[in-house]
């Protein structure tokens, strides 16, 4: 098993918090404007469409707002045009950042990611200072139906590259091209698939010993991660179990 970023795991107990704020719905409404805009509003051949929307409907939105988000993609509604928008940056430590945005006001937003930084001891970098140190993955959120190590099994005959345990659930991640077709594979084996994503998987990992640094980064990601224009963010540091109990 690989090893993975505590940001990662921190953002997978945090996604119950952030439904209950509302703020998931717009996200979901932005992603699936800005994938009809890119390759049009039919799920059947659209990828990231079929992905944006089936994420949607696992958080209960909505048919309506669904329907409004691929009209208002497709030019049939009238509103500002989002935008994606990728910022990369450095956190207290070293610890690189790449944030994600969707945004239908570019100059507040790359003013929000700016501030939001150095508030907390980190700063902007220029395009490609860090985004090199990521790779794009498929990331699902999985029940276990039986034993851990026959359901690991099986998740790997599936097409899985990687699992974690994440509390009650398996992390299972994939190549980023063949995260729809192992969570059918998933599926028709009887799992039941939470939620599932493209992420962007640090390559390697700063440890962060100091709990001092480990709580300024903590409190950036999770700043920068509350906003509603960030539609995701990747950090690539680690943080032990012995620092997190001192915090």
């Amino acid at each position: 098993m690989a090893r993975h970023s505590h940001w990662a795991q921190i953002k997978l107990k945090k996604g119950a918090l952030d439904k209950k704020r509302g703020k998931i719905f717009t996200k979901h409404a932005h992603l699936i404007e800005v994938a009809v805009r890119k390759a049009g509003g039919d799920p059947n051949m659209n990828a990231s469409l079929r992905l944006a929307m089936e994420n949607a409907h696992a958080d209960n939105m909505p048919r309506e707002n669904i329907d409004r988000a691929i009209k208002k993609g497709a030019g049939e509604l009238k509103g500002e045009e989002m935008q994606e928008i990728t910022y990369e940056g450095f956190g207290p430590g070293g610890a690189a950042l790449v944030i994600d945005t969707l945004t239908d006001n570019k100059n507040r937003t790359s003013q929000m990611v700016r501030n939001t930084l150095q508030k907390h001891g980190g700063n902007l970098g220029a395009v490609g200072s860090t985004s090199f140190l990521f790779e794009v993955k498929g990331m699902m959120t999985v029940k276990p139906k039986g034993e851990h190590d026959s359901d690991e099994l099986e998740m790997i005959d599936a097409g899985a590259q990687d699992i974690v345990e994440g509390g009650e659930d398996f992390v299972v991640y994939t190549a980023a091209n063949e995260l729809m077709d192992v969570k059918k594979k998933l599926e028709a084996k009887g799992f039941t698939v939470v939620s599932s994503e493209l992420v962007k998987e640090p390559r390697s990992l700063v440890e962060i010993s100091d709990p001092a640094v480990a709580k300024k980064l903590l409190a950036l990601t999770e700043a920068l991660d509350e906003e509603n224009d960030v539609s995701s963010v990747a950090a690539n540091y680690d943080i032990s179990e012995e620092v997190m109990r001192q915090l």
